[in-house]
């Protein structure tokens, strides 16, 4: 039976409209270019003819095209004089009929829809020709340029200004020998063959001629003269007669009864009259097989008649299809583009941030003098010498690396951290005893004078806006100027801490600020969680744009703890719902997911769609700790050990770095860490597991970790009328209709749906969305979305309206809801009841 495929369509599982198709080629575009080089090809022809008629006399009018007046004797007109002297006498002379024939199969291939690829080969070599050709008419036909054109006739003398005629004669036949290798396939074996063969036609036809009698020497030529008056009639050789084939009826098969005996396997086949069901048979060339019209394409039996007809039945081949479905539909469609539904959005730009500073980082030579003298002093007042000392200028901070003598101990300069810091009368002096990756010992000392790092020159950075990555962060700049960018995707969960005013909610802004600079809404969407009320409200007016919020909730950024609980669940549950797609899918990450779901592989009916980043930002962790607890604990962790596959990633951001509030499972999810400046080693040792964080210098100075070295950076600042313009301008677009919806969670201690539902209040389609129901004994709302072509939210009521008359169970998590109501027929049972009870 012939396999049926049913297409992929491109329809979107939410019941929004069908995206727009991504511009190709079509066959009609194919087919009118393709005319249009024909003709043009044919053109070509006409007036390459016609040059060589009237060429000379239409060279002055090919000067004087302005002049109507001015007559042309080429057969195309003006045109046609203009491309023949184009092409011929300006060109590659003779040789450029091949243009003639390029176009003509370039018009060809597209006017047929056939495959171009076979035309690579075809124009390189006659390509090649063109060249060889003009060069040898240039060489050989130097009193008719016409033929050589004006290229050839340059091209020949160049070369033998170079190397002589004599070279450029053996240049030309070596061309000459390239194209015929190449092109022809002339090889020594095919000359060798070629002359082999030609010497063995000559010895056959010497052959064929009768040999003289010997006996007679000397010829007679009288015997051999002809009258006119005879006919002459050709002696015809003696044929051998062929006898027509006779065709004899195919003796009858004697069928021998023993040899029956192990055919038969089943009682069943036991018949009054022996029927021939599967014997080894010797056929003679004399049977004539053929098909029965008795056989059915059907049967598997062999049918005897009376004329003991013998029927061989071939079963006929599966239709296989050739062409891979997703890559027709990539054809016809192009890539599905998620970003279609808002093709118009344009990226915030750069002028609607602020520059802080103009000038780079000053350099003040005096003062790098005077820390130098005064580290070198005090190291020797402490027996310490050293080989070699280097400083690094940063925006903040300025990094000196040193070299000590052989001999001394590190530990001995690390335990000199205060002393330093006491001689060179500066706050957050900080040793790094060794550098990682040098042999150097580092001594960063804060500047008098530091340099704000504005936005603007991180994400105008070069690094920043070539970055390949899936979620670019720009935080700021590094000790030796350097733009600092890290990939979200990669960490693949953030943890912010430091005291208060030391730049976390900056740091906030920075990050959501580079992903709204470097990603679509179509890619990337936000949980933000603000229990202060006022950090994050800046980022409502995107709502609809990147805000992902509960079908129920009034704001997407979420103030209410108690709200943040069920939001946490809901990505939850969001989580799980993406691994079962992954899972349905094969693959193993949201990056492999969407590719194939771009790809057309993955069929929208499914439930499939392309799945965008969500990043939940967390701000002021310690106060959900001390509200929640392990409720939100526990989705926390969740999220942190499994959401990383599926493209939901965590930005927690808290003040007060305890180790209640930070906990194991907090920090055993979270390797890159990000520590402002803190009050006691006991709190950088919380964040980081080592000190460092106590010596920084505040105002977003930070050190940035990600379970290996630790960076120190200067974090970018961005102020909040900034944000606000930021906003204003992506707000102002056309967005989609509403925030990313998340899927509904409903706890333990909460149904969320109204038992007593009066039947008057149902949605017009509440019947329909029953037989649905029941009919695929799933209840979910995805489901009617997909089927009703309806929205999240009135999907939602269905399936509670539906809950509450009894026809799907409850809420069970990431589970579809169970059905009460096992067919139609007892549905329609249940609908004859309620309406005679109401």
């Amino acid at each position: 039976m012939a396999k049926t495929v049913k297409k992929e369509t491109t329809a979107k599982a939410d019941g929004t409209e069908k995206p727009k198709r991504s511009w190709k080629v079509t066959r009609q575009q194919k087919m009118l270019l393709g005319s249009l080089l024909v003709l043009f090809s044919i053109a070509l022809l006409v007036a390459f003819i016609s040059f060589f008629v009237y060429g000379t006399q239409d060279q002055s009018a090919v000067n004087a095209l302005a002049d109507r007046n001015e007559k042309v004797g080429n057969w195309l007109g003006k045109f046609g004089a203009v491309l023949a002297d184009f092409f011929i006498y300006r060109g590659f002379g003779a040789a450029s009929f091949l243009f003639v024939k390029l176009f003509f199969l370039t018009g060809s291939f597209l006017a047929l829809d056939i495959s171009l690829r076979k035309l690579k080969s075809i124009w390189f070599w006659d390509l090649f020709a063109i060249v060889i050709i003009s060069i040898l008419f240039g060489f050989f036909a130097t009193s008719l340029p016409e033929l050589g054109g004006t290229i050839g006739y340059e091209m020949n003398q160049f070369s033998q200004d170079y190397i002589g005629k004599t070279g450029t004669l053996l240049v030309l036949i070596f061309g000459i020998v390239i194209y015929l290798i190449f092109k022809v396939k002339v090889s020594p074996d095919a000359v060798k063959s070629f002359f082999e063969k030609s010497k063995k036609d000559i010895d056959e036809d010497l052959a064929s001629i009768k040999p003289i009698n010997s006996d007679n020497a000397a010829y007679n030529l009288e015997e051999f003269a002809v009258s006119d008056d005879e006919e002459f009639i050709p002696e015809q050789e003696d044929e051998e007669e062929i006898p027509e084939p006779v065709l004899k009826p195919a003796p009858k098969f004697e069928i021998d009864r023993e040899a029956l005996k192990p055919t038969i396997s089943h009682a069943s086949e036991i018949q009054k009259e022996p029927v021939l069901k599967s014997m080894p048979l010797t056929v003679t060339p004399q049977i004539v097989v053929e098909p029965h019209p008795i056989v059915s394409a059907q049967a598997k039996e062999i049918i005897h008649t009376s004329d003991e007809a013998f029927v061989i039945e071939k079963a006929a081949e599966e239709p296989t299809i050739e062409e891979n479905l997703a890559s027709r539909l990539v054809a016809d469609f192009g890539l599905f583009d998620p970003t279609l539904d808002l093709s118009n959005f344009k990226f915030p730009t750069l002028d609607l941030l602020k520059e802080y500073s103009t000038g780079g980082i000053t350099i003040n030579q005096e003062e790098l003098e005077e820390n130098k003298n005064r580290i070198v002093e005090t190291l020797r007042n402490y027996k310490i010498e050293i080989a070699q000392i280097k400083a690094t200028v940063g925006p903040s901070v300025t990094l000196y690396e040193i070299v000590p003598e052989a001999g001394i101990r590190i530990s001995k300069i690390k335990s000199l951290e205060d002393d330093i810091a006491l001689s060179l009368s500066a706050l957050g002096i900080r040793i790094i005893a060794p550098i990682p990756g040098k042999g150097t010992i580092g001594i960063e000392v804060p500047n008098k004078n530091p340099t704000m790092v504005s936005m603007k020159s991180v994400i105008g950075s070069a690094k920043f806006q070539e970055a390949e990555m899936e979620l670019p962060i720009a935080l700021g700049k590094t000790i030796s100027n350097e733009t600092f960018v890290v990939d979200l995707a990669k960490m693949p969960h953030l943890l912010m801490a430091g005291a208060t005013g030391q730049g976390k909610s900056v740091g906030l802004n920075a990050v959501l600020t580079s992903l709204l600079y470097k990603k679509h809404p179509a890619e990337v969407k936000f949980v933000l969680v603000d229990p202060k009320k006022v950090e994050l409200t800046l980022f409502n007016k995107i709502e609809r744009h990147y805000l992902a919020k509960l079908p129920d909730a009034g704001d997407a950024i979420i103030t209410d703890n108690t709200k943040v609980i069920n939001t946490l669940n809901s990505l939850c549950v969001e989580m799980d719902n993406r691994y079962t797609l992954l899972k349905d899918a094969m693959v193993r990450n949201i990056k492999e997911y969407n590719d194939k779901f771009k790809n057309r592989k993955l069929n929208p009916e499914n439930g499939h769609r392309f799945l965008p980043y969500i990043v939940l930002v967390v701000d002021e962790f310690a106060d959900l700790i001390m509200t929640a607890g392990k409720e939100v604990e526990t989705p926390i962790a969740r999220l942190a050990q499994l959401a990383r596959a599926i493209g939901i990633h965590l930005i927690i951001a808290t003040q007060r770095p305890s180790v209640n509030v930070i906990t194991g499972i907090i920090k055993a999810n979270f390797p890159a860490r990000i520590a402002f400046r803190v009050t006691s080693k006991i709190d950088s040792r919380t964040i980081l597991d080592t000190q460092g964080a106590d010596q920084l210098i505040g105002r977003g100075d930070m050190l940035y970790t990600n379970g290996n070295d630790i960076v120190r950076v200067q974090c970018a600042f961005v102020d909040t009328p900034e944000v606000e313009k930021i906003t204003e301008f992506i707000g102002s677009q056309k967005a989609y209709p509403d925030a990313y919806l998340l899927p509904e969670f409903v706890g333990d201690n909460e149904s969320g749906i109204n038992l007593d539902m009066d039947i008057s209040d149902r949605d017009a389609l509440f019947r329909e969305a029953a037989e649905i129901i029941v009919t695929a004994q799933q209840g979910s709302a995805s489901l009617l979305q997909r089927k009703l072509k309806l929205g999240y939210n009135r999907a939602g009521r269905l399936i509670d309206q539906l809950e509450a008359a009894g026809i799907v169970g409850p809420f069970e998590g990431s589970k579809a809801r169970g059905v009460n109501i096992t067919d139609l027929s007892a549905l329609d049972q249940f609908f004859n009841n309620e309406q005679n009870n109401f």
